[in-house]
């Protein structure tokens, strides 16, 4: 008989994990065969068990239909009674990617949409059944925002839903940002972090957390090089940002408004940023050089991670040069690279490993609330 291959938590010494403490995969969109979001085909068992064999927790990341809101909810019941009954110790919560975006980027088209206020009651409930956080632009009623021509006066605008959703512990998730005017959109930002921390958050950790730095926000450096033709160019362009030298100070400068606001905010304990460690995302150099000013306690890695070719109803390829999968329209919709990857990824490039498994569990128990959660 074959040995079982390491999981994650075998990469570390165990003197390194808290007790009870497993890595966590904080932003998923399919494990094995099933895509996350085709509700129809999500089998909770198989997860937990994938789950088991990795030796992670999950948190996994779905995208919302405006015609699935139902059959979310009793998902969501259903996961609720399962885990209370100690059947789902592994998937530690669920987590929406939208509605609310002003930039859908990699995210179906068809699942970014405006909720109701009946809507937001409806998704601010789910936070009693598991649902810890949904993904929105803070600039999503802003001029260029793509929501823009839905929007009228009936729209209920964040001051009506973000203290919903924080009554329920269900923490806005930022990102997928416009790029028309980046010092308004940070200072969206700044006014969804106030509103949050301000709205009686009634849940465990921290009430706000991040979509993926850098990745669909509007930026004043290059972050990634996935071809050969740019990665030709990468060393000389790496040096000349002069990663070293970067301050919290200087990064609306370096970095522009929108990284700039959420790190700062991170650094300061205020949110808990995302990151993406698979070195296509986000180059490297430049993700580690983030984590080190953010701090790794307020940092958490995330994999975006596809294992199949469908997601969210759409179909998705490789392309020859990287490992991640694009929509049709040649767009980036979600990764391919497991955490284990991206652990070897992070010591690669200089980190050590208490500084990693802060970065894959220590952060995220913290931050959800997960303290003897997975045991």
């Amino acid at each position: 008989m074959n040995p079982a291959p390491p999981t994650v938590s075998d990469l570390f010494d165990p003197e390194l994990r808290a007790m009870g403490q497993l890595p966590v995969e904080v932003h998923c969109h399919g494990f094995g065969p099933v895509d996350f979001s085709d509700l129809s085909a999500l089998d909770l068992d198989r997860l937990e068990a994938a789950c088991v064999a990795e030796g992670v927790c999950v948190i996994p990341t779905l995208y919302l239909h405006h015609d699935s809101l139902d059959a979310f909810e009793a998902m969501l019941d259903s996961y609720a009674a399962r885990r209370a009954d100690g059947e789902l110790r592994r998937i530690v919560g669920i987590a929406l990617e939208g509605p609310l975006l002003a930039s859908h980027g990699g995210t179906p088209a068809a699942t970014v949409w405006l909720p109701t206020g009946r809507e937001w009651e409806r998704l601010a409930a789910c936070g009693r059944k598991g649902l810890v956080y949904t993904v929105m632009s803070p600039d999503a009623f802003a001029k260029g925002s793509g929501l823009e021509g839905g929007i009228d006066a009936s729209s209920p605008r964040f001051e009506d839903f973000v203290p919903l959703l924080a009554n329920s512990g269900v923490r806005p998730a930022l990102g997928h940002f416009a790029r028309t005017d980046p010092g308004r959109s940070a200072a969206f930002v700044e006014r969804i972090i106030d509103l949050a921390w301000q709205s009686g958050w009634n849940g465990p950790g921290l009430p706000v957390v991040t979509d993926h730095l850098f990745n669909d926000m509007p930026l004043a450096i290059r972050h990634a090089f996935r071809t050969s033709r740019a990665r030709a160019d990468r060393d000389e362009t790496i040096a000349s940002y002069r990663l070293e030298e970067w301050t919290l100070d200087r990064a609306d400068e370096i970095l522009g408004p929108v990284p700039a606001a959420i790190m700062r905010n991170a650094a300061a304990g205020r949110i808990a940023a995302c990151i993406n460690f698979d070195g296509e995302h986000v180059d490297p150099d430049i993700a580690k050089r983030a984590i080190e000013l953010m701090g790794a306690g307020n940092t958490m890695i995330m994999t975006d991670r596809c294992d199949s070719a469908r997601l969210g109803r759409q179909q998705l390829h490789h392309e020859a040069e990287n490992t991640l999968w694009y929509q049709q329209d040649g767009v980036v919709a979600a990764g391919s690279q497991p955490l284990s990857r991206q652990v070897a990824n992070a010591r690669e490039h200089g980190f050590g490993d208490d500084e990693i498994w802060q970065l894959i569990a220590g952060t995220a128990h913290r931050v959800f609330g997960l303290a003897g959660a997975d045991t």
